[in-house]
C-alpha cells in the first residue's frame, strides 16, 4: 500500500514562523486544482500499482476550497490508483474556515479525518505567531467539527512561544483532553531563515524563542499525555490508542508516497523527488506534460541514516535485526557501538535486546543522538 500527499499552497496570510512554500493570495488558485489533477494523470505510474490506503491534504491552507474541489481530486486518484476501502483521508483545515455550511459539505466528501491547526487556545499566543482566527474561533471550531460527526480529528498546538508561560500552555494541553481529541500533534516554536518571526526577533520587536522553556513545556506535555492514556507514538505525536495518523506514520516506516502540487515531495523506495517550489513554473510545466521536478536516488548510507533518524523518533524505534538485514553486519556493529553512551546515560533503552528506544530524557535530544548513530562516508 502506498500514500498521496496533495500541497494546496494558498493561505489568507502568511504566519510569521511559517517556512513551507506557501502563498498569501488567490491568484492562479483555479488553475493549480487543474494542474494537481493533471499532474496525478501523468504520474500514474509512480507508485507501481500499489493502491493507496492514505490520502493527505496539506498546505497552505487546504479549506479554503470548497469541498467539491477537494472531492475531484479523490476521485481521480482513485480512478488512476485505487483507494482501499476504508482509507485514511485527512484533510489540514484552519479554524476560521471551519463554519457548519462548509462542514456539512465536506461531509459529503470522502475525507474522513480533520486535522485543525489550532496552534493555541490562547489569543496572545496567536497574535505572536501571526495567526488569523482567535482562541475562541479555534474551540469553536473543534466543538462544532465533533458535533457534526468528524470524531477522527486531530489538532496542532505549538509550545514554547515566548509570550506564553507554563500556566498557558497546560491549559492548551487540558483543552485537548476536554474534548477528547483523538490525536495530538504538537511542536516546539522553531525560528526559522527567511521568516517574519526572525526578522520580528533580530530586530527586537519580539522575544527570542527560550529552548529552556521549551524544553520544560515539552516534559509537561509528555507528562500529562501519558497520564490521560495517550501514546507518544512520535516526537510530536501524541493519539488515543489505534488512532496515530496512518500517513504521517507511512513516513516514517519507510512506505511508498507520491507528492503533487508545487514543493511536493515524493518516495519510490529507492529515490527522493520534489516538484519547483513556484507556483506559475509548476503550472506551466505539468501544462507542458512535464512536471518540473528534481530527484535523488539515495545511496546504502542515506538509507541507513533516513531509517535511524525516522525510526528512532517512533515508539517502535530502531530494529536492530533490521539494520542487520538490510544494511550488513558493519551498519550493526557502528549503531551498537554508537548507541552504547546514550544507553549508559538512560537517553536511549534496549528493549528486548533487539529494540532501540529513545527515553522520554532522551527524546529532548533525539536530533543530536540520531545525528551521533549516523554513519559517515
Amino acid at each position: 500500500m502506498a500514500g498521496l500527499y496533495v500541497h494546496i499552497p494558498f493561505c489568507r496570510q502568511k504566519c510569521h514562523y511559517c517556512n513551507f512554500y506557501s502563498v498569501a493570495s488567490g491568484k492562479f488558485r483555479d488553475e493549480t486544482i487543474d494542474a494537481i489533477v493533471n499532474e496525478l494523470e501523468i504520474r500514474k505510474d509512480y507508485l507501481g500499482g500499489e493502491r493507496l490506503n492514505t490520502v493527505y491534504f496539506g498546505g497552505g491552507t487546504p479549506s479554503l476550497f470548497a469541498p467539491g474541489k477537494i472531492q475531484e481530486i479523490i476521485l481521480k486518484a482513485d480512478k488512476l490508483f485505487g483507494i482501499v476501502p476504508g482509507a485514511e483521508i485527512t484533510l489540514e483545515a484552519n479554524p476560521e474556515d471551519i463554519g457548519s455550511t462548509w462542514l456539512d459539505a465536506l461531509k459529503s466528501t470522502s475525507v474522513n479525518r480533520l486535522s485543525i491547526g489550532v496552534q493555541s487556545f490562547n489569543n496572545a499566543d496567536l497574535r505572536y505567531l501571526g495567526r488569523i482566527h482567535t482562541a475562541e474561533k479555534a474551540e469553536s471550531a473543534v466543538r462544532l467539527a465533533l458535533e457534526k460527526g468528524f470524531e477522527n480529528l486531530s489538532v496542532d498546538l505549538i509550545f514554547g512561544i515566548p509570550a506564553s508561560d507554563d500556566k498557558i500552555w497546560e491549559s492548551n494541553i487540558l483543552k485537548v483532553l476536554q474534548y477528547n481529541i483523538r490525536h495530538l500533534s504538537a511542536y516546539a516554536l522553531t525560528v526559522e531563515p527567511g521568516t517574519a518571526l526572525r526578522l520580528f526577533i533580530r530586530k527586537g520587536k519580539y522575544q527570542p524563542v527560550d529552548e529552556d522553556q521549551a524544553a520544560g513545556q515539552f516534559e509537561m506535555l509528555m507528562s500529562r499525555m501519558k497520564q490521560a492514556g495517550y501514546d507518544h507514538y512520535e516526537i510530536s505525536n501524541f493519539c488515543l490508542p489505534g488512532h496515530c495518523s496512518k500517513h504521517n506514520t507511512s513516513y516514517w516506516t519507510g512506505d511508498k508516497y507520491l507528492g503533487v502540487g508545487p514543493a511536493a515531495h515524493s518516495y519510490d523506495g529507492n529515490s527522493r523527488q520534489w516538484n519547483v517550489a513556484n507556483l506559475k513554473k509548476y503550472i506551466e510545466a505539468v501544462e507542458k506534460n512535464e512536471p518540473l521536478s528534481e530527484k535523488e536516488t539515495l545511496t546504502g548510507t542515506q538509507k541507513y541514516n533516513e531509517y535511524v533518524m525516522t525510526a528512532l523518533r517512533t515508539m517502535w524505534g530502531i530494529d536492530l535485526e533490521k539494520v542487520k538485514n538490510e544494511f550488513g553486519e558493519d551498519f550493526y556493529l557502528h549503531l551498537i557501538k554508537e548507541a552504547k553512551p546514550f544507553e549508559n546515560n538512560q537517553h536511549l533503552l534496549k528493549k528486548n535486546q533487539r529494540i532501540l528506544l529513545l527515553t522520554d530524557r532522551g527524546k529532548l535530544f533525539a536530533d543530536k543522538i540520531s545525528s551521533a548513530l549516523f554513519w559517515n562516508d
